[in-house]
């Protein structure tokens, strides 16, 4: 992997993490163009995800300082309900990585097709999240953050969006929206974390030798960069974006990059 390709890649990576376009779907398409594949693209899957969080950390890093102030007064407060509305919405997807981690992997070896139709999921539900005008409620409740937890964890899928699917579900659920961008970035931190410590161990089995094979370490830091701050540049984006509630333009994206992946591979 160029330095270049990395740079691409970890852009591709920073901007659509939050953005409602599906990062694994972009990545997938991203490693497809340049021949990537196999160890040298989990390699750096990892560390681009790990710069992504790090940007959630950074730009929100008031909120998690909050939170943790909060938890640790030791009552039940406004932070500590927070707190667990993330662990809530954590079940689903850890069920999906202990029971089903093999599963997933082999989607993500399986084509551009499968890219193609979930991009079209997630163009569906940004447009019913657009359209739908439910009652807004004041406050995410445990049962709603377990269902935003459900669509997390079906959007381990490559190309369907797990910012959009959390969010539009979230939209759909009558909740605020000036909230909910908030919310699905940061219950996103654990699994991600959990997600890359899983690919480290598997990186350290086959060897670091062989777990850097074709990849510098200068297209590793590239990358990782590039990841960083194109990841805080959208994660404040987004969050000015769910609030004035333009998702549809996104839905029209996911809508046509969907369909020109399904097609393009025919004719070309």
């Amino acid at each position: 992997m160029s330095w270049i390709e990395a740079l691409v890649l970890g852009i591709i990576q920073g901007l659509t993490e939050y953005l409602p376009v599906s990062s694994s779907g972009h990545l997938a398409i991203g490693a497809n163009l340049f021949g990537l594949s196999g160890e040298e693209n989990l390699t750096f899957t990892v560390m681009v995800h790990v710069a992504t969080v790090l940007a959630t950390i950074v730009v929100l890093w008031k909120e998690i300082v909050w939170l943790f102030t909060d938890l640790f007064k030791w009552k039940w407060n406004e932070g500590t309900r927070y707190i667990v509305n993330i662990l809530v919405s954590m079940i689903p997807i850890a069920i999906v990585g202990f029971f089903f981690k093999d599963k997933v992997e082999e989607l993500f070896g399986s084509g551009l097709l499968v890219v193609g139709i979930c991009l079209l999921v997630t163009a569906t539900l940004l447009a019913f999240s657009h359209f739908a005008k439910p009652r807004q409620r004041e406050n995410i409740s445990p049962w709603h953050a377990f269902v935003i937890g459900i669509a997390q964890a079906v959007a381990v899928l490559p190309g369907l969006s797990r910012s959009g699917s959390t969010i539009a579900t979230g939209l759909l659920l009558g909740n605020k929206k000036e909230k909910l961008a908030q919310f699905s970035f940061l219950m996103v931190i654990p699994p991600i974390l959990g997600e890359a410590l899983l690919d480290t161990k598997d990186m350290m089995e086959m060897g670091i030798e062989n777990a850097m094979a074709g990849l510098p370490v200068t297209s590793l830091i590239v990358g990782f960069l590039a990841a960083f701050i194109f990841g805080c540049i959208a994660c404040r984006w987004m969050i000015n974006i769910v609030k004035r509630g333009k998702l549809i333009w996104f839905a029209v994206y996911c809508a046509i990059v969907g369909i020109a992946t399904i097609v393009l591979p025919y004719i070309l």
